[in-house]
Order: structure tokens, then sequence, then C-alpha cells
């Protein structure tokens, strides 16, 4: 009961006029970048966190929580309608949705994907409602030992669970752990790593990091991969009748609570984020849809579980982090230093120290879901427009608000310096398939690691066993080969998965026949037929498909 009475009081703050406004900037903002081609939502929230530093504290991270689920929901409408995935997560719904979209239904990928994150991001909330401040009253008594342990599960799962290599990923982390490593030592004063340049006296800024490897670095890596010429962009139907037919309504609901079902718990544990979420909702649908023979061609579901997935896991992601202050996503890791830049530590004294001002953020949450389906659904010819922007123009103006951005952190030209440096050492991690999530975690949680660490040793007089003694300390370690080997497991049904949709993908090098097999006798589209289909002739006649 205590529970909705503080929900109903952040209602009460987040209605209010001021912070309507504030919410519905961050989702119109969130949405816009989300939608630019090759830009997730990590990139988004990194690219506009600067933007909340003028705001105060309860204003800031409304406006913060609607750019993050803004970013969630616009990265659809690139992935459909130019096969362009802003992140991983967003692979599935590309390979569904832009066949749909070819198809000439874009309009119902887009609905589906609008509204099942809607359902799965109201279903989601409400279960972070539920769960956190549960949690947060449980982890009151943790002892710094337990924190350790929590920590070691964040390093281990997030730097063995995210990219496509647990090597790989656990070297980006120690690059993070190290570059959290510089600036003033705590206890004696000492500088370290910092090769006796002032600017390094207090550490590396995190936005700095965040920004120069998800704004700079990722604008670099995309813009190097990506052709010349217009975007070919799939139109879409106007006019709300064509967004969604019965038999689709039929189609995606049981997806939408079943990709919900998926996406909350595997968002709240660091088992690999929403990717493996919206692989898990993709294989689970293609095995209980009574329209197999349509996946991989444009099926509906595979497009309204694993957007629903990604969604649910986007708020799971949340307990985490407000509970433990535990990030395990590299979004997760630029809110946390959005709360950290206003004197704000996550964790379970938040629902205590902070009651106004998290419960006005969850509130929030349910208020951007509203507003972002009445944006996405009638306002979807607009964020079209978007995606004709010249790419020239989109990423020079992305590397100037980066850098605008990054000067407004301390109005220092050294910190435009270090951001190029760090932007190009994104690039490289990014080319040679290095995850970037990692090193953002290892940064941030380092210092915080390095803290408990010191505290847990102080109070056990450097009994090193102390750190494996406690119940909680033992759980956390045993939890620890438990989530390493299901993330293994579901990473592993994942390549699977991805390599069998690449192999159906090369198998099928007829358009005609892929049409042809998309639709039963009869069933048809009349704005779909095969001599419609552009047949490329080599110079000997024969047809090329």
């Amino acid at each position: 009961m205590d529970n909705i009475m503080n929900l109903m009081e952040g209602f009460a703050t987040a209605l209010q006029p001021e912070y309507l406004i504030y919410g519905f900037i961050g989702v119109l903002i969130g949405t816009a970048v989300g939608v630019l081609p090759g830009i997730g939502p990590a990139m988004t929230v990194a690219l506009l966190l600067p933007l909340t530093y003028a705001l105060d504290p309860t204003a800031a991270l409304i406006t913060f929580a609607g750019i993050y689920y803004g970013g969630m929901y616009g990265g659809s409408t690139t992935s459909i309608l130019l096969n362009t995935p802003g992140e991983s997560a967003s692979i599935v719904t590309a390979l569904e949705g832009n066949k749909m979209a070819k198809l000439g239904r874009g309009a119902a990928a887009l609905a589906t994907a609008a509204i099942g994150s809607f359902i799965a991001g109201s279903i989601a909330t409400v279960g972070l409602t539920l769960l956190a401040p549960t949690i947060a009253a449980w982890a009151v008594n943790l002892a710094p030992a337990d924190y350790v342990a929590l920590m070691v599960i964040a390093f281990i799962t997030v730097g063995a669970l995210l990219g496509s290599s647990v090597w790989r990923g656990l070297t980006s982390l120690g690059i993070g752990l190290f570059l959290g490593l510089v600036g003033t030592e705590i206890l004696s004063g000492q500088q370290r790593y910092t090769f006796g340049l002032l600017p390094l006296a207090d550490g590396i800024d995190v936005v700095l990091v965040a920004v120069g490897l998800f704004a700079v670095g990722e604008t670099l890596y995309v813009a190097s991969r990506l052709r010349h010429g217009p975007v070919a962009l799939i139109p879409v139907t106007r006019g709300w009748r064509s967004w969604m037919t019965r038999d689709d309504w039929r189609r995606s609901w049981k997806p939408w609570l079943r990709g919900t079902a998926i996406g909350f718990p595997i968002g709240t544990i660091p088992a690999g984020g929403a990717d493996v979420a919206t692989f898990l909702s993709y294989a689970s649908e293609k095995k209980l849809s009574k329209h197999k023979e349509q996946f991989g061609r444009g099926a509906i579901e595979g497009v309204a579980g694993p957007e629903a997935a990604n969604n649910a896991a986007a708020a799971g992601v949340l307990v985490p982090l407000l509970t433990l202050g535990l990030p395990t996503t590299a979004t997760a890791a630029i809110i946390l230093s959005a709360f950290q830049s206003y004197g704000i530590q996550p964790g379970p004294q938040l629902f205590t120290n902070q009651p106004a001002l998290v419960w006005a953020l969850i509130a929030s949450l349910y208020i951007g879901n509203v507003m972002l389906l009445v944006l996405n659904l009638p306002l979807v010819g607009i964020w079209v427009k978007l995606l004709q922007i010249p790419r020239p123009y989109l990423y020079a103006g992305i590397l100037t608000f980066a850098a605008l951005g990054a000067y407004a952190v301390n109005f220092a030209i050294v910190d435009i310096v270090i951001l190029l440096v760090i932007g190009i050492v994104g690039y490289f991690l990014r080319k040679y398939g290095y995850p970037i999530a990692p090193l953002v975690i290892g940064l941030i949680l380092g210092p915080m690691a390095e803290a408990q660490l010191r505290r847990a040793l102080q109070l056990s007089q450097g009994d090193l066993t102390a750190l494996f003694t406690r119940p909680f300390a033992a759980v956390c370690y045993i939890a620890l080969i438990l989530i390493i080997g299901l993330g293994l497991w579901l990473r592993r049904r994942q390549s699977r998965l991805e390599h069998a949709l690449a192999a159906a993908a090369a198998a099928d090098t007829s358009v005609e026949a892929a049409v042809n097999r998309m639709w039963e006798p009869g069933q048809r589209p009349s704005d779909v037929a095969t001599s419609d289909i552009d047949v490329v002739k080599p110079r000997d006649g024969r047809d090329s498909r």
C-alpha cells in the first residue's frame, strides 16, 4: 500500500505542467534522434546527456527517461524502413519488419512495433514499481563484501556475455577499469596514470567517454561503412485503416505478452541484455506460430514479439540500476552517470533518501509510454522525413553536437581533445569487434568497486576470506557460475539462430519464389504481384534471380 501511495505522489509531481513539458520534450527528442540511421538508444542518451545539465534533478531525470524510452521506440522505424538496425537488439526487427515494408506492409510493421513497445513498456514498468522497492529494502543490509560480489558479477557477466567474443569483451572491460584508475587516489591523495597532465588529475569524465565512444566513435564507424548516394527509403501508406488489420491484431497480441514475459526477467539480470531477449522471443514465436513459412519473409509475429521483448528488457535494466546501483548495459551505465552528475548515487538508499525524485521518475515512465504511443502512430510521416536527411549533414551535425556537449561539461578546450582521442579509440574498437558496453561499465563501476573493496578489507583487517565467507557473497559467486552458464547457453542459441537465418537468406536466391511462399494459393494481396518484381537479365538473356 505504501508503494501505491508513493506512486500516486510521484504522479502528482510528474503531472505538473512543467514536468509534463520536460517529459514531452524528452520523448520527442529521443524519438527524433533514435529514428536517425545508425543511432541506437545508447548513442542517443550519450549524445543528449549534456542537454539536461541546466535543469533541476527531477526535471533532468524525467527528460532523460523520456530520451531513453524515445530512443528505444525510434530505433524500430530505422530498422523497418531502412534495414539499418541501430543496435544488435534491433536485428530481428530489421529482418522481418523490412521484409514487411518491401511487401507494402510497412505501416503494419511500424504499428505492431509501437503498440507492442507500449504494452511491454507499461507492463514492465508495473514490474519495476512492484519489484524495485522490495529489492531496495532488502539491499540496505548489504555489507561492503556483498557489494564487491555484486560488482564482480556485473564485471564478469557483462564482459563475457556482451559482444561476439568472451576475450574481446573482457579486454574491453579491462580498458574501462584502467581508465577508471586514472586520477587522484582516494586514500593517499597521489596521482596515478595521469602522465603529469593536470587535466587528468580529477580523472576522465564519464560523459566525455560516453559521448566519445557512442557519438564520435560510432559515427565514424557507421559513416565509414555506409555507401554514398540517396537513402533507399521504403514509403509508408497513410491512413489509420492501413495500420493493422483484424488478422494482424489476432497474430500480434500473444507475441506482445510473450515478448514482455521473456524480456523483463532477462533485463533484470546481467545475462546478455536485450539482444538475447529479442532472439529468444523470435525463436519462441517461430516455434509457436501457425505461419512458420512466413518467418524470414515478413512475419508480423517476428516484429511484435522481439520489439516487446526489447522494450521490456529496457525497463528491466532499471531494476538493478535503481536498487543496487549496478548498470548491466551501456545505456544503463550512461543513465548512472546522469544520476552521479547531480550527486545522486542509485542504490538501496535511493528510495529512502530521494523518494520524491525516484517515484516521480517511475511515474514519468508511465506517462512517457503514453506520449510515445501518441507520437509514433499518427506522426510516423514526420519521422520518415527525418530519414531523408543527407548522410554527410547528419554525421557532421552529430560530431558538432558532440563537441559542443563535451565543451559544456567543464568549458575547457582540453575536453574536446580528450573527446576526439576517445572517439578514435572507440572507432578502432568497433572496427575490430570489441564491444563498447564493458568499457563504459568498467569505467563507472571500477572506482565504486575499489572503494567497496578497500572498505571491506578495512573491516576484516586485511582478511581476504571475508570477501567469500558472508552468506550473500557466497550465494553471489554461486549465482555467477549459473548466470555465466545460462548466458553462454542463451548466446549459443542466439548464434545458432543467426547462422540459420543467414543460411536461409543465402539459400533463397529467387525473389519470386520468396514472394510465392509468403502466401497460400488465393491469399496473395492484390498489390503484390510476381510480374511487378524487377528481374535483372544478363547479356545471354537468361533470368538472374
